[in-house]
């Protein structure tokens, strides 16, 4: 009776007020509920709310909503009479507010240098999706949070900033850049990008070191520019170039992080000759790292890996088995790394080259279950008119795929080998179709599924072959084909829970995690 008591009053109190008072009574209630530097999270939770309701272009209502953010991220928040100020030690955002309402302009702005309009924060802000806003704005702030006292952050910052230019000249003009055309791909470092819209991103960054690293503190491009016979700008020894010892090195911050073989790492380590970081690494199967969070498994075990693919746009369905066994091989360990440390941007095109070959692996195994399409599962408890598949490792950067030949009925074998980020080669044994066609297919696509869906429809379409053109000796057939396990058999009673299809819109590993990188977190 006291409680109900209690809530009767307080909706007589407040029932005159409006929800603007409201908001700004929750606003004093959040600056005054506690000594912390973060607010109570159930009065966060309440504005956030509140605001939502609103929907209004009102400026004192984004002007709340920005502080909250600011709060959020650890930042400093100063208003003038149109202008907000979200402020960190090395950056400051701008935030134009007209008495009329809306955002009129956003603009950021270095620790020296002056503000520079932002089309992405803008966009954000005017759309009011603030949950974006807050993200970009966090991902600005993960860059620029240079570790030291305020005389190394200043060091480390102006560093970052000559190492930032020489990747723009050794990259061309950002202008000149289609995250979709060669450069993504092809070019020696990538398309750098500062202050436009990217997919994914290896950021580029500064992080503390343990061992003090000499850092440039000028170009280490000279000008005039000298170009070597491949048209790359040539660098200037490190012993001619200006630097200092600071206990930092560069980063490639990747977004999303990448799961990488243990070959690999030891190969980013020799280009740069700093270790890549070991904390809280765990060393897996590459293909469960690449799985995690997918809900494409029919089953998972020590044993095996069984996954469904639905193929799109006739529904045909495809059943890859993963043996265990075979996965569990010591070239197959692999573990997730976040970040790559530099020292020099002459070691970026071989980390740029290293990466993008981890992930073109990366995205022919995980096409094997990687685009989700919910289906009902058959009558019978399994896919009806399912091809199956078995997929083994032959060595860090190639793999077997074994299936049932349509025609003939007899084990065929398709031998993919991912030898560089645009040089995937195909061989087929006990199937005999044309090889560089399946090559082409599966450059443009990056897809398992897709071309075994290709293979096994010219197979089928296919004239019968001279009996003598097939394979007799052993030595012909690869070990995937002599192998194939026989406990990969799927029971008869699996239900298949998921059905996956690959995205036909891949048509090359164009926006890897590190075919564009970020100056600035998109700005």
């Amino acid at each position: 009776m006291k409680r109900s008591s209690l809530i009767s009053g307080l909706q007589l109190k407040f029932a005159q007020r409006s929800w603007n008072d409201t908001l700004l009574l929750v606003q004093r209630c959040m600056e005054k509920s506690r000594i912390e530097s973060k607010p109570c999270e159930p009065l966060v939770r309440s504005l956030e709310r509140l605001q939502d309701v609103l929907h209004a272009p009102c400026r004192s209502v984004t002007r709340s909503r920005l502080e909250m953010i600011a709060q959020q991220q650890g930042m400093g928040f100063h208003v003038t009479e149109d202008t907000c100020y979200l402020t960190a030690d090395l950056f400051y955002l701008e935030v134009l507010l007209p008495p009329c309402g809306g955002v009129q302009e956003v603009k950021v702005a270095l620790h020296g240098e002056g503000p520079v309009p932002s089309e992405s924060f803008l966009k954000t802000l005017r759309s009011e999706d603030f949950a974006a806003f807050s993200t970009r704005l966090k991902d600005l702030f993960t860059q620029y949070n240079i570790p030291g006292d305020n005389e190394i952050k200043l060091k480390l910052l102006e560093s970052l900033q000559f190492l930032v230019r020489d990747l723009q000249k050794m990259t061309g003009e950002a202008e000149d850049c289609d995250p979709q055309q060669q450069l993504v791909n092809n070019n020696r470092t990538g398309c750098l990008v500062a202050g436009k819209e990217v997919m994914q991103t290896a950021q580029v960054t500064v992080g503390a070191s343990a061992v003090p690293r000499r850092l440039q503190m000028a170009s280490v491009l000279p000008e005039p520019l000298q170009l070597d016979s491949q048209g790359c700008p040539v660098g200037a020894p490190p012993s001619e170039v200006p630097g200092e010892m600071l206990p930092a090195c560069f980063l490639l911050r990747l977004k999303p992080p990448v799961p990488v073989l243990s070959s690999f790492v030891e190969k980013l380590s020799l280009i740069t000759d700093v270790a890549v970081a070991q904390t809280d690494q765990q060393w897996a199967p590459l293909h469960r790292l690449l799985m995690a969070g997918s809900q494409s498994a029919e089953e998972t075990s020590d044993q095996l890996d069984l996954f469904t693919v639905k193929v799109l746009p006739d529904g045909e369905t495809q059943r890859y088995v993963f043996p265990g066994a075979s996965w569990d091989a010591p070239e197959q360990r692999a573990t997730v790394v976040e970040a790559v440390s530099f020292t020099h941007p002459a070691q970026v095109p071989a980390l740029l080259q290293l990466l993008r070959h981890q992930c073109a692996v990366n995205a022919l195994l995980r096409s094997c279950w990687a685009s989700q399409s919910a289906a009902p599962a058959s009558p019978t408890g399994t896919p009806s008119d399912s091809q199956l598949f078995e997929v083994r490792p032959e060595s860090s950067t190639s793999f077997s795929v074994t299936f049932t030949h349509p025609r003939t009925h007899s084990l065929a074998v398709l031998l993919v080998s991912v030898c560089g980020p645009q040089q995937i080669t195909c061989r087929t044994f006990g199937a005999e179709t044309s090889e560089a066609f399946l090559e082409d297919h599966m450059k443009n696509f990056l897809s398992i599924p897709a071309t075994m869906k290709m293979l096994l429809s010219r197979l089928e379409t296919a004239s019968p072959p001279h009996p003598k053109s097939h394979p007799t000796s052993a030595e012909e057939d690869p070990p995937a084909l002599m192998e194939v396990s026989q406990n990969a058999a799927v029971p008869e009673d699996s239900v298949s829970k998921t059905e996956v299809s690959p995205n036909p819109s891949v048509t090359s590993h164009l926006c890897s995690p590190v075919g564009t990188f970020a100056q600035q977190a998109e700005l």
